[in-house]
């Protein structure tokens, strides 16, 4: 009987033994097949946004941590010192177009001068080609001659003169109608002016939120300088930092399963994207030096980046949440998805 009780133990040891060894081994196979990873945090693009002209700022349009739909208007800079810089140019365009009309005339006049003067040489070719053989004829007398030939040379000069006139008159007008260089350069500065008028009225490049609002009705704001950011609200994921013992498997195209801390329980569908060429400590400001007596091997991390699809508009995401991706391995990759937000960019 006690010999028949210590089997029945021994048997029952090896039956636990057993299933603790086939739950390690499962969870073994699970973790293989499904890698997952806690160091894990939501991004998006975020859009930096500056003015494109400086002035004093009239109107805010834009709330914070409000969403803004492309094209809605952020602020509104004083236009007005931009309205006078257009009338300026459009003032100057006019005057352009008067200076060139008018040397378009000059050009024309000379031109009509070159003809005359032509007309004129022709005249007195002509006479010189009649007095002159008379002269040696002795039919004329010498100073007759003279005359011709005076006269020949005359209208000659007044010809070259009237030529350097009309070359003279074309270098000062330049190319012709539209492709003249003072009518494109003044056409430029009034297309430039109306330009800066545009952007006094700051909008919304894309879809997104607003993020960090500091600027002020009466701030003076400067040109290219980044006032405030905007999260765009189209695209999302998650750069999963995985151990590089668990990249093997990991291929763009997968499924995953991505959790979010501040929804606990509920689970967000993603596509694995890419995975980082290097580690991250690789792009820290100071990368760590292996070259020393004191080395101890770490296992290094790898981003990986999981785009997240379809987001629930009824759970709302943050960048920078802390989130739990788990990838499915097992099955073929799949076509990533285009990416919506690269039609604003």
């Amino acid at each position: 009987m006690t010999s028949r009780r210590t089997l029945i133990k021994w048997l029952a040891a090896l039956l636990v033994l057993l299933v603790i060894g086939l739950g390690f081994f499962f969870y073994w196979r699970y973790q293989e097949q499904f890698p997952t990873t806690d160091d894990a945090y939501v991004q998006a693009h975020v859009v930096s946004i500056a003015p494109q002209v400086s002035g004093k700022v009239l109107q805010v349009f834009a709330e914070e941590n409000r969403t803004q739909a492309a094209g809605s208007p952020l602020f509104l800079i004083d236009p007005q010192p931009f309205q006078y810089a257009l009338d300026q140019a459009k003032a100057n365009l006019d005057a352009t177009r008067q200076d060139v009309a008018a040397a378009q005339a000059a050009v024309h006049a000379a031109g009509a001068t070159v003809a005359e003067r032509q007309a004129q040489l022709r005249e007195a070719q002509q006479h010189a080609d009649r007095v002159l053989p008379m002269v040696q004829q002795k039919l004329l007398s010498p100073s007759e001659g003279d005359t011709a030939r005076d006269n020949l040379a005359a209208a000659k000069a007044q010809l070259t003169a009237a030529r350097s006139e009309l070359e003279l008159a074309r270098r000062k007008l330049g190319e012709p109608g539209a492709d003249n260089a003072a009518l494109r350069a003044a056409t430029a500065r009034v297309e430039q002016a109306q330009l800066d008028l545009d952007h006094t009225r700051v909008l919304t490049p894309v879809n997104g939120t607003v993020a960090s609002l500091t600027v002020r009705p009466g701030s003076v704001v400067v040109r290219d300088t980044p006032l405030f950011a905007l999260v765009e609200n189209g695209v999302w994921w998650v750069d999963a930092n995985y151990k590089e013992t668990e990249l093997l498997r990991i291929r763009p195209g997968m499924k995953a399963t991505i959790t979010v801390d501040i929804y606990p329980g509920v689970k967000f569908s993603g596509v694995v994207e890419s995975i980082s060429p290097a580690s991250g400590e690789a792009f820290s400001l100071f990368p760590p030096e292996n070259a020393t007596g004191n080395w101890v091997k770490v296992t290094q991390r790898f981003p990986v980046r999981v785009r997240i699809l379809a987001p629930d508009p009824a759970h709302p995401l943050r960048v920078g949440a802390s989130a739990e991706v788990t990838i499915d391995t097992r099955a073929a990759q799949y076509p990533i998805p285009a990416d919506p937000g690269d039609a604003h960019r």
